[in-house]
């Protein structure tokens, strides 16, 4: 009966969810892009059912630079290294990067997609969450073998304001 028992909560452990929400959902929030030709972005994680999703929320550099060699210096980034030319104007502020992610446990994030703007093309991707509070951000073809690491960091707090009590009339 012990025994019966013992493999009844085994199973029952197994059909279990794989993480309590807490741990599933420690990669929301924003997060601080690596360093690219373009500059740093901050994406905004978020959660959509079980699935996890980010847009790019800030640009360091939201405008082209004033050589672009596609005669767009001074306007505002958009997605044209699209390659579906519907969508090649569509603002790089807000466009949704990464994807589908779901959480596997162990701090892992996987079965995603992630969106490169600069040159148009979208990798499987997987995500974990280092001991450090790094993200590790792993783009691929195929299988994760082939593919490029990124390093994701959390955007530094901003500094307090200090706020001015207003002088006190005695």
């Amino acid at each position: 009966m012990a025994r019966a028992l013992m493999v009844a909560a085994l199973v029952v452990a197994g059909l279990a969810p794989a993480a309590s929400g807490s741990d599933a959902d420690a990669i929301l929030g924003e997060w601080l892009t690596a360093e690219s030709k373009e500059g740093r972005g901050r994406v905004l994680i978020s959660k959509d059912g079980d699935r996890y999703y980010g847009k790019i929320v800030w640009l360091e550099i939201p405008v082209y630079p004033p050589d672009d060699e596609k005669g767009m210096a001074g306007q505002p980034k958009v997605d044209r290294e699209n390659p579906d030319p519907t969508l090649r104007q569509r603002p790089t502020l807000g466009l949704e990067v990464v994807g589908g992610f779901v959480y596997a446990g162990d701090n892992l994030w996987k079965n995603g997609t992630i969106y490169d703007p600069e040159i148009g093309k979208t990798y499987k991707c997987k995500m974990t969450l280092t001991e450090d509070g790094t993200l590790k951000v792993r783009g691929f073809i195929g299988f994760s073998l082939i593919g490029r690491n990124t390093v994701w960091i959390r955007p530094p707090a901003p500094e307090p304001v200090a706020v001015q009590q207003p002088a006190s009339a005695e």
